[in-house]
This record gives structure tokens, C-alpha cells and sequence, in this order.
């Protein structure tokens, strides 16, 4: 296994760990794993390809669903935002 999936495997290992830890280090730990995530996965894309860099996208999306969610819906405000001039 290549080092960028590795470290992907133990990125996915300290997402889980997080996810059993109490609620108040919940969203400190998905800052911290989104701020990691994001060059390893461009690392992971660049090494592997764009089939693997999308699957890990979408593995860590599946983890870190809430901050996706509520990405979706503040981009949806805007977008339905009716203050235009």
C-alpha cells in the first residue's frame, strides 16, 4: 500500500476515534480532520488518479457528514437569497 492511503487508513482511524470521543471534541476534531483531509487528498488524487481521489471523497464526506451538511445548506441560502439589488 502507497503512502498516501496509508495515511488515508489512519486518517479514517482518527476520524473514528474522534466519532466516539464526547460531543464537545467533535467539532474541533472535524476542523482538524478537514485541514488534514484536504491536501491528502489532492496527494491521494495526484498518486492514484481521479477514480481513487473521488472514493476517498467520498469516504470522507460519509465521516465528516455534518459539516458537509451544513455546507449544502448555507450554499443553498445564498443561492435563494432574495437580497439582491
Amino acid at each position: 500500500m502507497t503512502t498516501p492511503l496509508t495515511l488515508a487508513c489512519i486518517w479514517a482511524l482518527a476520524a473514528s476515534l474522534a466519532a466516539m470521543a464526547p460531543g464537545r471534541f467533535h467539532w474541533p476534531a472535524a476542523w482538524v480532520l478537514i485541514v488534514l483531509g484536504v491536501p491528502l487528498l489532492g496527494w491521494i488524487t495526484f498518486v492514484h488518479g481521479p477514480v481513487v481521489g473521488l472514493l476517498v471523497l467520498a469516504g470522507g464526506m460519509s465521516v465528516l457528514r455534518w459539516p458537509v451538511i451544513f455546507l449544502l445548506r448555507a450554499l443553498r441560502r445564498v443561492a435563494t437569497s432574495t437580497d439582491r439589488p
